[in-house]
């Protein structure tokens, strides 16, 4: 079968069935794009017949020497393992050539996170102004850093899936799963105050710009880290700095792994045991500090 066919058919599979989100989508369409473009500049490969583990293996070792990193070349690696299940799913191919390739060692990196007496200052003494744009911003840091969602689920984020006398709301997260994420009576008054300024919309959705339209994806980006950047010299300052905040923050307080699983949407406890790490090495510093032969 023409290798763009396959492609094309298995990224209607993902958006359609599986129903990936957009980020994840073009994650996906990229790294097949470049597959592709090496396999017909370098092999002039143009079915699926035609690709056996040794090329798949001559592309990941031209990645490397392109000093892509590790985790890059891990991410394209488990596309085209999620691309050969579907092609043999569909029976467009007999053998799967990723059965034979290593992923290259990644040296594990900890969350990033903000700590608590910056965000206490960035939330009690910064000056975000009373405004529908300040409380808007204000609301989307509080939001992020109470409940960890995710920075998709923030943006689409509805009136209608808040229920303010229950203080809990509800997201529809990877793959539309939803989870309800309980929060607690400050954020339930900056919800009541934000909303009664924003007054009724065309549209439900819960944060909007100046034209009364939907926030985007890099506008809330900009938000975070203008805001993260008053407060903390970290290099990365995204509303997942605040997701891996909120789930440290948590952990440290004593709060149960699986709760924090719950809590975030991860489908598997190992996506929420990195933050142990944090904690260990908290203890770390706590023990060199306290401790007089250490």
């Amino acid at each position: 079968m023409d290798l763009a066919a396959s492609r094309d058919s298995f990224l209607q599979y993902l958006q359609y069935e599986k129903r990936f989100s957009n980020h994840t989508l073009v994650a996906y369409t990229n790294d097949l794009h470049q597959f592709l473009e090496y396999l017909l500049s370098s092999y002039e490969i143009k079915t699926t017949a035609e690709i056996n583990h040794s090329i798949v293996r001559s592309w990941v070792v031209s990645l490397m020497e392109q000093k892509v990193t590790p985790r890059s070349v891990n991410r394209k690696i488990s596309t085209l393992k999620t691309f050969y299940k579907y092609l043999l799913r569909q029976d467009i191919v007999t053998e799967n050539p990723m059965l034979k390739i290593q992923s290259p060692k990644t040296s594990k990196r900890l969350p990033v996170f903000v700590e608590k007496q910056n965000m206490d200052t960035l939330l009690d003494n910064i000056e975000f102004g009373d405004d529908l744009e300040g409380q808007r911003n204000k609301l989307i840091i509080e939001l992020f850093y109470a409940t960890g969602m995710r920075l998709s689920e923030l943006i689409n984020l509805k009136v209608s899936t808040i229920d303010l006398f229950n203080c809990q709301l509800k997201v529809l997260g990877k793959r539309n799963k939803e989870r309800i994420i309980p929060f607690n009576n400050q954020i339930s008054e900056s919800l009541k105050e934000y909303i009664t300024l924003k007054g009724d919309l065309e549209h439900d959705y819960l944060f909007i710009n100046k034209k009364g339209k939907k926030i985007y994806e890099k506008f809330a980006y900009r938000v975070v880290n203008n805001y993260l950047s008053q407060v903390t010299t970290l290099d990365k300052k995204s509303p997942h700095v605040l997701r891996h905040t909120f789930a440290t923050h948590m952990l440290n307080n004593g709060a149960d792994l699986n709760a924090i699983k719950e809590l975030l949407g991860h489908a598997n406890l190992s996506a929420t045991q990195v933050y142990t790490h944090n904690t260990v090495e908290k203890l770390k510093n706590i023990h060199k500090q306290a401790h007089p032969k250490a």
